[in-house]
């Protein structure tokens, strides 16, 4: 199959290899040493694989272009039956957000027209009847529901509009933590502050006095302790607001459901509590926004713990 020369150019590779077996192009080799001869010369063998490598070469790329054509028809099967799928849920989705919207700028006229009807009743017969603090109390309520609903409808059709200025976090998480105090006090609670002075960052003011405020109102509503802490402080380049308090215990299973909407831990503390389960979500969604992260932690048998990280950044003039 070949002749001295080439024979030669092979055996002379082989004695430039390390290697006492292997392959040169399509012949395995392998050097035999005579044991009885102590000049350490040796002979090799060669062996014709060409036959073999041929067929596993023509088999391994058969192979490959059967399996590249078969995903290709699979992912364009995919594709197609996706879209087919998937179109229903998001044109169901769209209606929904769109629903939500509507119907949250329909129900604000009427209950406008309620609180005011009751506002004018209060002058008639004055503000300590019964029904008119009921009448009220639930206005109120229907009001902060509407005033969720359309917040998370423009945060979803990406309409939420943000004016993102330098400005010191520190002096406006301790007016919010000071503007709660006197809740906090109504419900025999307190509120222990542990803020880093002289802190800035830019970022839309009016959404993070709202995360703020959501944070500490629904650790005075779920508290089971007298004291809540609040705590912002910076560390490498974040800055981050921790909200922690005492609850009934809560499993994992629940903590993962915290951020979702509508939910809370137990039904039954939605008439008392006056929560709809939108306050976490529409927290989520702002510190989002300002690229940040917010979780939440239990700690202990029944100790609960917010983290909200913001990355620190400059304003752009």
């Amino acid at each position: 199959m070949v002749d001295d020369a080439q024979a030669e150019a092979y055996a002379r590779q082989v004695f430039g290899k390390r290697a006492d077996r292997g392959f040169i192009d399509d012949f395995r080799y392998r050097r035999i040493y005579d044991i009885d001869d102590s000049s350490n010369d040796f002979s090799v063998i060669f062996l014709d694989c060409g036959r073999k490598l041929f067929t596993f070469r023509n088999t391994l790329g058969i192979n490959c272009l059967i399996s590249f054509f078969g995903l290709s028809v699979i992912f364009l099967i995919i594709a197609v039956l996706s879209g087919k799928i998937v179109r229903p849920v998001s044109d169901s989705y769209e209606k929904q957000k769109q629903f939500i919207a509507v119907a949250g700028h329909e129900i604000k006229t009427p209950i406008t027209i309620i609180d005011a009807d009751a506002e004018l009743l209060s002058m008639e017969i004055g503000e300590e009847n019964e029904w008119l603090l009921d009448i009220r109390r639930q206005t109120k309520r229907m009001t902060a529901l509407t005033n969720d609903l359309l917040t998370l409808s423009r945060m979803d059709a990406d309409q939420q509009q943000y004016t993102m200025i330098d400005f010191p976090i520190s002096d406006v998480v301790g007016e919010m933590a000071g503007s709660f105090q006197t809740l906090a006090r109504s419900r025999g609670r307190k509120i222990r502050a542990e803020i880093a002075p002289m802190l800035s960052y830019c970022g839309d003011e009016n959404s993070i006095r709202q995360v703020v405020g959501i944070l500490l109102d629904n650790a005075i509503k779920y508290s089971s302790s007298e004291e809540i802490l609040l705590k912002l402080g910076k560390k490498n380049h974040n800055i981050f607001l921790c909200v922690r308090n005492h609850a009934k215990p809560v499993s994992p299973a629940q903590l993962r459901h915290f951020f979702d909407r509508f939910y809370r831990t137990e039904q039954s503390r939605s008439a008392d509590s006056g929560g709809y389960g939108l306050g976490l979500p529409i927290a989520k969604s702002l510190v989002e926004a300002h690229q940040g992260r917010i979780s939440v932690s239990a700690r202990g048998a029944n100790l609960i713990q917010v983290m909200v990280l913001l990355p620190v950044y400059k304003c752009s003039l």
